[in-house]
């Protein structure tokens, strides 16, 4: 266990971390241009409009001299070298995830510590040592091919696989058999956003295709006018056939699937990316038109498995909780099976004579196993306050992985037993660390308006009793996605360091159903902003009987994408009320953001700078456009040049306008990583080199001294 750090006293932003900024940095020209719209009457200055043009050489100019200032900064700060040597020792821990099975034969990603990329094995049993089946490691010598996502044929025998590259939402889609392990000639492009989903003897299967951008366009144009392909093994991409389109309908896009015994084939319509859908199904081998089972966009509609002519429907509909449906497709009749109840019912997996129901309370994870009417609860008891974070099996069998993460427990999974309802453990990574020094504690706090928001607080159990201690509050809050308990290994840097990690649920999340979404979006979506801003108070010792976690000074923040938004906003709005911020991936211009890629199908959480009201409230918050001259603290802003779902010039555009905006010394720095996209398949040393990174500025930043090295105590 490191030694117990010294809990360091607060220390004013234009004071603290000389290693970091002892002198305010000379930031690179970036040319502010005339250009401005008019919104309703109203100009807006857009100075720096030229840097969405990513691929011009006055922006590749200005990206290269922002990542030299970024590193002229970084790196020789006193712990950087250390971090990396220790994420890198950290990181190298054998993984596996929660297998599953198809047609007799278990699949699994597995890593062996510091591949970039997990690799896909096939086994004759669940916890076997079996065979590698695919690496996605040898498709390129950076790690920047990566394994979107599979899917495999009803019987086992073929795998269909997405691959991406340099972090696009773009994949291509191959087929390889598993019994040989050899690819068959399959090659379909123009695919994003979207699932395989196979005829039942396994001769195709049905996927999506968008129209490409045309020759010449940039990689930021819309994405639109998505379509249902079936492709017949084979054949080529030219000769598949069209199964559903909209023509008129362009921003619709489609997820489809065919019924677990093969007998229908269900469409989800969705618009945007609000929790709303029609369901469309019809005979798997009919070409009839759909029946519409939902013809508007009024609720969600989640079909979890069928049987016979009952569809399974998870939905929101009057339960903003959640509740589950057996409906009739041929008759039309729904019966209500599970009921709404006080937690958000997060998911259903049909099994053996019922359902495994797994629901969130305050933000963490329970499981009920309910019979086929719904009826004879019986708890499963999970290992702690955590995360179930895959829930597998298929519909009718008896045999169920569960796999389970915490703050303090990686990623393991059980089998659950139906019989007693009890959690069998298969697969426990070996960290080779003794984390029994460490505690989670969930806490709540009250928002600006009276709305209790819960936040986990995670650290050394001294540290968390000793007073103000360097401090992280992470955040997301948008687009129903929960934060629940998650393991995630370079925290541990941080933390036993004497670090403080905090994670905020703020409204906009799905932590309390679909109220509490709505609650964060369009003319509400302050409200996500002033949630976070009362756990930055309650972590400084607001509204507390006890000491304060940590001070203003020692306060970090992070967010990425939306989380990235929610970040930006809070440093726009509240400067003095945190000592160092990072923005991942983020979505900073609000009256811009619907012109690019899948920007457009954000508009039901945001609203839009294209309607009046949508304006007002945008610019309102705005990051990019609510930043004004001010000391603003230590900022560091993370994109990549390939992102092609929030694109950088977000980042970009906000990066300049913080340094022409920055009166105070503390370094505002923009780190653009090459061949990178959002995030999902970045290769784990690039991962490890940015977090090295990250937190050897957040010590430099928060901790006055030697660069945050607190092992003295």
């Amino acid at each position: 266990m490191p030694d117990e750090p010294q809990s360091p006293g607060a220390q004013s932003p234009e004071s603290q971390s000389p290693e970091l900024h002892p002198s305010r940095p000379t930031y690179p020209q970036a040319r502010r241009s005339d250009h401005s719209d008019v919104y309703f009457g109203e100009t807006v200055a857009d100075p720096y409009r030229w840097l969405e043009d990513q691929g011009s050489p006055e922006t590749r100019a200005f990206v290269d001299a922002q990542n030299t200032l970024t590193r002229s900064v970084l790196d020789p700060l006193p712990l950087r070298g250390e971090l990396l040597t220790r994420l890198t020792g950290l990181w190298d821990y054998a993984r596996r995830g929660t297998p599953w099975e198809r047609g007799g034969r278990y699949f699994q990603f597995r890593n062996g510590g510091l591949e970039n990329q997990n690799v896909l094995y096939v086994m004759d049993t669940p916890t076997g040592e079996g065979r590698l089946l695919l690496d996605p490691n040898a498709l390129s010598e950076d790690g920047t091919v990566a394994l979107n996502t599979l899917s495999l044929s009803p019987d086992g025998s073929k795998l269909a696989y997405a691959l991406s590259s340099g972090g696009s939402d773009w994949q291509e889609w191959r087929v390889r058999e598993v019994e040989g392990g050899e690819d068959l000639p399959e090659r379909l492009s123009d695919s994003k956003f979207c699932l395989a989903s196979w005829l039942p003897g396994g001769i195709g299967f049905f996927y999506n295709r968008y129209d490409p951008p045309a020759a010449g366009q940039s990689s930021t144009e819309a994405t639109l006018n998505a379509r249902v392909w079936l492709h017949t093994l084979g054949t080529d991409m030219a000769h598949d056939e069209l199964i559903v389109e909209c023509p008129d309908q362009p921003e619709w896009g489609f997820d489809c699937r065919v019924s677990d015994d093969g007998a229908y084939l269900t469409v989800s319509v969705w618009h945007g990316t609000a929790r709303e859908n029609r369901l469309w199904v019809r005979p798997l081998h009919s070409r009839a038109a759909f029946t519409e089972l939902v013809s508007e966009f009024r609720a969600s509609y989640t079909v979890v498995g069928s049987e016979r002519q009952d569809l399974y429907v998870l939905t929101d509909e009057v339960a903003p909780l959640g509740r589950l449906l057996a409906w009739n497709v041929e008759t039309g009749v729904r019966r209500e099976l599970v009921p709404e109840g006080a937690s958000r019912l997060d998911s259903a997996l049909p099994v053996k004579d019922g359902f495994v129901l797994h629901t969130l309370q305050d933000a963490s994870s329970r499981l009920t196993l309910v019979d086929r009417e719904g009826q004879h609860p019986r708890p499963v008891t999970l290992p702690g306050l955590g995360t179930v974070n895959d829930l597998k099996g298929r519909p009718g069998s008896a045999e169920v992985f569960v796999g389970f993460t915490s703050f303090l427990t990686p990623p393991s999974f059980f089998r659950l037993n139906l019989d007693t309802a009890a959690l069998e453990p298969l697969w426990t990574p070996d960290l080779g660390l003794d984390l029994s020094g460490y505690e989670v504690r969930q806490e709540f706090t009250t928002s600006q308006d009276g709305t209790r928001v819960p936040l986990f607080i995670v650290g050394q159990k001294a540290v968390l009793d000793a007073g103000p201690a360097p401090t992280l509050l992470y955040g997301y809050g948008g687009f129903d996605i929960s934060l629940t308990p998650e393991f995630e290994i370079s925290r541990l840097a941080w933390l036993e360091r004497g670090g403080i990690l905090a994670v905020a649920n703020p409204r906009g999340g799905g932590e309390y159903g679909e109220s509490w979404h709505r609650a964060g979006t369009l003319a509400n979506k302050q409200n996500s902003f002033d949630d976070f801003a009362a756990c930055a108070r309650h972590l400084c010792g607001e509204g507390l009987a006890a000491h304060g976690y940590t001070t203003p000074a020692q306060l970090g923040i992070e967010g990425g994408s939306n989380g990235g938004l929610l970040v930006g906003a809070t440093l726009a709005q509240h400067p003095e009320l945190i000592g160092a911020a990072v923005l991942h991936v983020g979505v900073l211009d609000m009256l811009r953001f619907q012109h690019f890629t899948i920007g457009w199908a954000w508009v039901s959480d945001y609203g839009s700078s294209d309607t009046p009201e949508g304006f007002a409230v945008l610019k309102a918050y705005s990051p990019l456009h609510t930043l004004k001259p001010a000391v603003y603290p230590a900022t560091l802003i993370t994109t990549g040049d390939h992102d092609d779902r929030v694109v950088p010039a977000h980042s970009y555009k906000f990066a300049a306008q913080l340094q022409h905006d920055q009166e105070g010394s503390a370094p505002v720095l923009l780190r653009v990583q090459t061949r990178a996209g959002h995030g999902a398949g970045k290769p784990a040393k690039l991962v490890i080199e940015e977090k090295a990174d990250m937190y050897a500025f957040l010590f430099g930043a928060l901790v006055p001294g030697a660069g945050g090295n607190r092992s003295d105590g």
